[in-house]
This record gives structure tokens, C-alpha cells and sequence, in this order.
């Protein structure tokens, strides 16, 4: 997999496994939140924000631990 460095391509690939209607309100909200964030990260950081998710230890979610069974 090749780094992600657009913010639209990072959102993308972080909410595909939610199958979240993409026209849905709250598909639309949550995009637009992340996407602040993100460009809001980049200018703090004077640079581009690049990932590379192949990188990156997987993170496994304990939903009974949170209550959410």
C-alpha cells in the first residue's frame, strides 16, 4: 500500500469498513469534521500529513469492554 497523503484518501480509507451510506447526514458530518481536523493538523504542522496504514500495528476494538455488545 502506498503512503496516503490527501485527506479525502485518509477519511476514505478509515471509514470503509463502517459501510456508511456516503450520502447519509451523518456520513457527510463526520467527513467534514475529520477533514477540518486533518487540514487543521497540516497547518500546525507546516507540512503535508502523509500515512502509510500498511505501517501501522492493527488496533482491535473491545466493544463488550465499552458495552457496546
Amino acid at each position: 500500500m502506498q503512503p496516503l497523503s490527501r485527506p479525502r484518501a485518509i477519511i476514505d480509507y478509515c471509514l470503509a469498513p463502517l459501510g456508511l451510506d456516503p450520502a447519509s447526514e451523518p456520513a457527510l458530518e463526520t467527513r467534514r469534521r475529520l477533514e477540518h481536523a486533518l487540514k487543521t493538523f497540516e497547518q500546525m504542522a507546516a507540512r503535508p500529513v502523509e500515512v502509510d496504514f500498511s505501517k501501522m500495528p492493527s488496533l482491535v476494538i473491545n466493544e463488550a469492554a465499552h458495552g457496546n455488545e
